[in-house]
């Protein structure tokens, strides 16, 4: 009879015959109690319809899950089988993990595009108006590639005022994601008026660095209205959703950034054109204001005022003259008689004037104060007025006077002959 061994023994021959046994295995099944450790480490299981099995994948080989593990996804590990002996317990060590029937980089780029887009990152209303007239531009590429180059190309013909700022930067491969990130941050401190963030074409591992977060955060945070021009027109990266604009290639994002010279100069002849017939129309309107200002001026003019009233005085003189003679006679014959009317109506007023005082010379005369001296005359005057005998009453009082006498009577008795 064999004599037993311990628990140890029995667990070390069995990691030694599991690890040296499945060296490489490639299963297939559903991810189930998925837990991201701080550490790094990721710990799971996958399953099928009647088995389970623990799964670990640690942080060194984490870097090159190109997407995010979730419950109930269905995948494909590369790995190998580990004993943990001081538990007795077997797991999966997983080397390489990929979607089961998709790419890990497609399934990568749709998480992405999924948690980004639930966040905001591809708002229409957040994205930066691009400067219609740039000054300053920064170019977030590679500094060898041909990107560059072509982009100085179609911004010499296009608009050759503007100032490219070159931020040299990784554009692929490891560490570029990193080193893209921090051209943007660095480009957005240098105050220029456009970003462009891009490079030419190639396969998408090539590009993959514009599908990484770390890039899509430094594009979002960025103050710097940006161009996302990666690849050809075909491909369509993250930077291309979070960014303000996105470019076909980065020749369309300079045609883009930069207005055309070309039509500006077309422009700027049609708008000469336009000015020049407007002067013409404005200087031949004004021209035929001074003319008509100028016919205006002369009619009412002193000069003309006087010709005109030159004219009518030799109008008026000869009407005149003609009318002159009749206009004489008349009033020489109106004269005339209005001198006979006035020598009748002067000899008329004479005569009865001579008569008036004709009249009044007897009636002085008949009046005067020495002739009241005759005998039986006297002049009755009652309170001290002249009055006749006829006006008297019996009773009045009245005074008789003759040039040496005055009598006071009184009348007793009046009779009417």
């Amino acid at each position: 009879m064999n004599s037993p061994i311990n628990v140890s023994t029995l667990n070390s021959q069995i990691k030694s015959l599991l690890e040296t046994t499945f060296i490489q295995v490639y299963v297939e099944g559903e991810v189930s109690n998925l837990t991201y450790h701080n550490s790094g480490h990721i710990y799971f299981s996958i399953k099928d319809q009647n088995s389970t099995i623990s799964c670990v994948m640690f942080r060194g080989n984490t870097k090159y899950l190109k997407f995010r593990l979730e419950v109930g996804q269905k995948i494909v590990i590369t790995g190998n089988i580990t004993v943990y002996a001081p538990r007795g317990n077997y797991q999966l060590l997983c080397n390489k993990i990929e979607p089961s029937g998709q790419g890990a980089l497609a399934l990568a780029y749709e998480q992405l595009k999924t948690k980004l887009e639930q966040k905001g990152y591809f708002d229409p209303l957040r994205k930066k108006t691009l400067p219609k007239y740039p000054k300053k531009i920064a170019l977030v590429t590679s500094a060898t590639g041909a990107a560059i180059e072509d982009m100085k190309k179609v911004a010499l013909h296009r608009w050759p005022l503007v100032e490219f700022i070159l931020i040299p930067t990784l554009v692929q491969g490891e560490g570029s994601a990193y080193d893209i990130s921090n051209a943007i941050k660095y480009a957005d401190t240098l105050c220029v008026d456009i970003m462009i963030v891009g490079r030419g074409g190639g396969s998408i591992e090539d590009l993959w660095a514009f599908n990484e977060e770390i890039v899509a955060n430094a594009i979002y945070e960025a103050n710097t209205p940006i161009i996302s021009a990666v690849g050809h027109e075909v491909d369509y990266l993250i930077s291309d959703f979070v960014a303000d604009v996105r470019a076909a290639t980065p020749s369309n994002a300079i045609e883009i950034a930069l207005p055309d010279i070309n039509e500006h100069r077309m422009y700027l002849d049609s708008l000469r054109n336009e000015y020049d017939n407007l002067f013409k129309r404005i200087l031949f309107n004004k021209e035929q204001d001074i003319i008509n200002l100028k016919r205006l001026f002369e009619q009412n003019s002193m000069e003309s005022k006087f010709k005109f009233i030159e004219s009518e005085i030799k109008l008026l003189k000869s009407s005149f003259q003609s009318n002159l003679s009749q206009k004489i006679i008349h009033y020489e014959n109106e004269i005339e008689m209005l001198v006979k009317t006035f020598k009748n109506n002067y000899s008329q007023n004479i005569s009865k004037l001579q008569n008036n005082i004709d009249l009044l010379k007897n009636n002085y005369e008949l009046n005067h104060p020495n002739k009241k001296d005759k005998n039986g005359f006297v002049q009755i005057s009652k309170e001290n007025k002249i009055i006749s005998l006829d006006n008297l009453k019996v009773g009045d009082t009245v005074s008789l006077q003759s040039p040496k006498y005055i009598a006071t009577c009184v009348i007793n008795n009046l009779k009417k002959q």
